[in-house]
């Protein structure tokens, strides 16, 4: 059966679907505090060319063919990245659900009644009787105050927030998994500094054996060699600790248990690589988090607009095509045929006890909360990278004195050892010197390691290789539909 709704019905809704108007405020980003420059960018080695940017895959300025491995993974296997994407779906359904409104419901009934006539009624229409109906009815309530377009509006804004979310949570774990995986080797940096000074200390301990075997030294010198052997050793055992969990985290990072995964020890030996540095107005621009930020602020301001509209009146349109017939043989022929326009009518509420007035102060109060948190975000945007340049030049500058104290160090043991040798000192001084030569190798890995790791914040602190041109447009945010999603049919 073919439904006809007639040329003047298509343009009577059409006309006053596009009457209509928005009610409510239209988005103006609000402004927040920047600065000029970086405070703590004084003396920043920058990379060159300085219009090099971060790209999306920003961990291959380590040059770690390792690193990037992993890395590759993040994307398709890390659980809590997938459960984002499955959030930032559904998300763009609640706009294609919103855009529905835009649209009449349209109903397809069919009915039988067989029922029994009055007595009171003429011996012609007495008696039981059947009745056959099938009818086709839509119902619409055009959007006169932009009500509906308020709503769309405001879960694509909710959906881009989502989808910037997503890549938040993409550069968080990326990042994640680098510093771990830098802190993994700084420790195995450690543990090969430790095995070197274990084999040393075994070799002076079995000098120091042979020594007191001939009663050149006492049997304190013995103790005191096998003591110290003892204590690096237990140091070199105690950071496989740290290294399981280490890796543990990596193996999660990647989609995969622990037992999946096994990184074989590879001490660490590369130095920060050169970082762009992008001025402080564009880190609005290139970090998801500040981008989710901005994207709530649209929802809630379009939701202002939604709770405004709730105060007009509202029209409601309804049309029904039907047939009705005694016998299911003439049911569908134009002598049974029947259509109806109506009920029609405008509502407008007059009392509801404050309910609207409170629905609309309430999305201006949540309007104001997401501009504070927005402009929270951003502070907090410029905080990270404040923090990890004065970090990475503090390190640079420790670390130039840092390798002069390993070194005087390591010349120290040395003369305190010949002194030895010659008799002129007790072996106690000799503990001393290489406990001091020890700690201060070890802080100089530690060192390398903090370097990296800063220089990993600072990049995810600039937004790795993101932008704002990556946000999904209005259309993208709102998914693609197929024209089977516009019918009731069972979804797989």
């Amino acid at each position: 059966m073919t439904v006809r709704i007639r040329q003047p019905l298509i343009y009577a809704l059409l006309t006053a679907q596009l009457a209509g108007c928005m009610v409510g405020p239209d988005y103006v980003r609000p402004e927040a505090k920047i600065s000029n420059e970086f405070k703590e960018s004084k003396g920043w080695k920058q990379a060159q060319p300085r219009d090099t940017m971060l790209s999306g895959k920003w961990w291959e300025i380590f040059n770690d063919p390792r690193l990037n491995e992993l890395e590759e993974q993040v994307a398709t296997a890390n659980q809590s990245l997938i459960q984002a994407e499955a959030q930032y779906r559904q998300a763009q359904h609640l706009v294609q659900s919103a855009q529905s409104a835009y649209l009449p419901i349209i109903n397809l009934t069919a009915a039988f009644n067989r029922f029994r006539a009055a007595s009171g009624q003429s011996v012609a229409v007495s008696g039981v009787r059947n009745l056959f109906s099938s009818a086709v009815s839509m119902a619409w309530e055009p959007d006169l105050w932009g009500s509906v377009g308020r709503q769309v509006e405001a879960n694509t804004g909710s959906a881009q927030a989502s989808a910037a979310t997503m890549q938040a949570l993409r550069l968080s774990s990326e990042a994640a998994l680098a510093d771990d995986y830098f802190q993994l080797r700084a420790l195995d940096a450690q543990k090969a500094l430790l095995d070197e000074t274990v084999a040393a200390y075994s070799r002076t301990l079995q000098i120091i054996k042979n020594r007191y075997a001939v009663g050149m030294v006492g049997k304190s010198d013995v103790m005191q060699a096998e003591t110290q052997l003892e204590s690096a050793r237990a140091q070199a055992i105690d950071l496989g600790v740290q290294r399981s969990k280490l890796e543990h985290a990596i193996a999660v990072l990647i989609g995969r248990t622990p037992a999946e995964l096994t990184l074989p020890a590879a001490p660490l030996d590369m130095q920060p690589p050169p970082i762009p540095l992008s001025l402080p107005s564009e880190l609005l621009e290139r970090r998801p988090d500040i981008a989710a930020a901005e994207r709530n602020i649209a929802a809630a301001n379009a939701q202002i607009g939604v709770a405004k509209a709730a105060y007009y009146p509202t029209l409601n349109l309804a049309l029904t095509n039907g047939f009705q017939s005694p016998t299911i043989e003439t049911l569908f022929t134009i002598a049974r045929r029947y259509w109806a326009l109506g009920p029609a009518g405008a509502a407008l509420t007059l009392f509801d006890g404050g309910a609207k007035n409170a629905q609309y102060k309430q999305a201006i109060d949540s309007f104001d909360a997401s501009v504070a948190a927005y402009r929270q975000t951003v502070l907090t945007g410029f905080q990270e990278v404040e923090d990890n340049l004065a970090a990475l030049r503090i390190l640079d500058e420790e670390k130039q004195v840092q390798d002069k104290a390993v070194a005087a160090a390591n010349q120290a043991l040395a003369l305190i050892t010949n002194q030895y040798q010659a008799g002129t000192v007790s072996y106690l001084e000799v503990i001393i010197a290489q406990a001091a030569a020890l700690s201060n190798r070890q802080t100089a890995v530690q060192l390398q390691g903090q370097r990296l790791s800063s220089s990993v914040l600072l990049v995810k602190a600039l937004g790795g290789g993101w932008n704002v041109a990556m946000l999904p447009s209005p259309e993208q945010a709102g998914g693609e539909t197929k024209w089977t999603d516009y019918l009731i049919l069972p979804v797989d």
